[in-house]
Parts: C-alpha cells; sequence; structure tokens
C-alpha cells in the first residue's frame, strides 16, 4: 500500500470521503488541501460509463478554458507557406517542417510541450510517429492539432486550451487551472470542462454517461463532487 506523507494525511482528515461536494465547496476544499509550497494544479478526473475496448467508444477531444489554464506551453507549429507565416505571428514557439522533424529524430529534441501541422505535413510527421506517439505529442485531428486554420489553435492553446483523453478504465483527467486562482474562475473552468466532456458522449453509450467526478491538486486528496451540481 502506498504510503503518504504527513502533509497528506493532515490535508486528508478535513475532507469526508463518503460526502458528495457541491462545486463551490469542493473549490474552497480543494485550496484549502493544497499540500505544496508552489502554485499547485488543479486535476479534474472524470469516471465515464465506456468500454474502452471499443474504438465507438474512445473519447478524444480538446477545451478552451474559459479562464486559462494559468500554465503557458510551449507550441511547435509543422506548416509551410503562409500556414507557416499565420503561425509565427499567432506567437507559435517555433515554426518549421522537415527541418525540425529532423530535430526530433536526430537529436532527441523535445523543447516543446505541444505539436499542431497543417494536413499536408501529417505525411512527414507521421515517420516520426512512433517517436511522438509515446510522448503524447502525436497531432490528431480529434483534438484539434491537424489543422489549416493553424493560427485559431495556437491562440486557443496560449488561452488555455487542453485535450484530453480516456485511459484503458475509462477515466478522463485533465486540468482546470492553478491554485491560486480566484475560486470563480475554478468554478467556471470545471462546470465547462464537465459539460464539454458530457456532450462528447458516444451515441453507442446507453444510459449514464457520467459516474464519478473527482478533483484534487498535485499532490493533495481527491474531492468527490455531487453530479446534480451540474446541468448535464
Amino acid at each position: 500500500m502506498k504510503k503518504h506523507g504527513k502533509k497528506y494525511v493532515e490535508a486528508s482528515n478535513n475532507v469526508d470521503r463518503n460526502k458528495l461536494y457541491s462545486v463551490e465547496d469542493a473549490i474552497k476544499l480543494v485550496k484549502e488541501t493544497s499540500t505544496t509550497k508552489f502554485d499547485s494544479t488543479v486535476e479534474l478526473a472524470v469516471k465515464l460509463n465506456i468500454d474502452s475496448k471499443k474504438s465507438d467508444q474512445q473519447l478524444k477531444g480538446s477545451l478552451s478554458l474559459p479562464n486559462g489554464t494559468g500554465k503557458t506551453k510551449k507550441i511547435l507549429v509543422i506548416a509551410k507557406g503562409t500556414f507557416a507565416e499565420e503561425a509565427k505571428n499567432a506567437g507559435a514557439d517555433y515554426v518549421g517542417d522537415k527541418d525540425l522533424l529532423d530535430k526530433i529524430k536526430n537529436e532527441n529534441w523535445f523543447d516543446f510541450d505541444v505539436l499542431v501541422a497543417t494536413p499536408d505535413m501529417m505525411p512527414e510527421v507521421g515517420k516520426i510517429g512512433n517517436i511522438l506517439g509515446p510522448r503524447g505529442l502525436m497531432p490528431n485531428p480529434k483534438t484539434g492539432t491537424v489543422t489549416p486554420k493553424v493560427g485559431a489553435v495556437v491562440e486557443d492553446i496560449k488561452k488555455g486550451m487542453v485535450t484530453y483523453k480516456n485511459d484503458k478504465f475509462g477515466n478522463v483527467h485533465t486540468i482546470i487551472g492553478k491554485v491560486s486562482f480566484d475560486n470563480k474562475k475554478l468554478e467556471e473552468n470545471l462546470v465547462y470542462a464537465i459539460n464539454t466532456i458530457a456532450k462528447a458522449k458516444p451515441n453507442s453509450v446507453k444510459g449514464v454517461f457520467i459516474e464519478n467526478i473527482s478533483i484534487s491538486t498535485t499532490m493533495g486528496p481527491g474531492i468527490k463532487l455531487d453530479k446534480n451540481s451540474f446541468d448535464f
């Protein structure tokens, strides 16, 4: 059994494991139970009623949090011509084509958090899919990272766009901000994230889609939320 530190144990004592908290109470409590000296990330975990082995029940997408994530991401855009200029003007950290793909392959270069590519460049990007895939960096149309609208996507990511996908247990994890955010901003981000995931329910899923919702800080205890606090 995993042993937790003293701070975690003390924080956990303030959380009622048998209680389902309202959005307001959960946000207040998650900030109170943050155990780190640094500005912790507030994380969302959603348990879904899906069969992750079925391709038509896989969940993958992106959402742009209304109040951002509090975290700046470095963006690499693989594009040519006017698309490349558009990406540069939108604030992409790195813009190139085969030269940067070769840099990744030959120099093990990963000084970026998100890779965006235009559709015409995907055959080249696919050649190093075995390198990008395991790191979660392979662009995908479902998450909006394969697109001709590179400028708009770069701007969205800079503002707070995050991607999400289910794991093999049917859970979706994403971030909704930082402990330093005021309560209202965290509440808005949380509600927006839940509503976005709820709307992504696959047609093949029958009955209840979202089973459980919880939030926590980077090293803090989980706090379960009352699903009736949301309108989905």
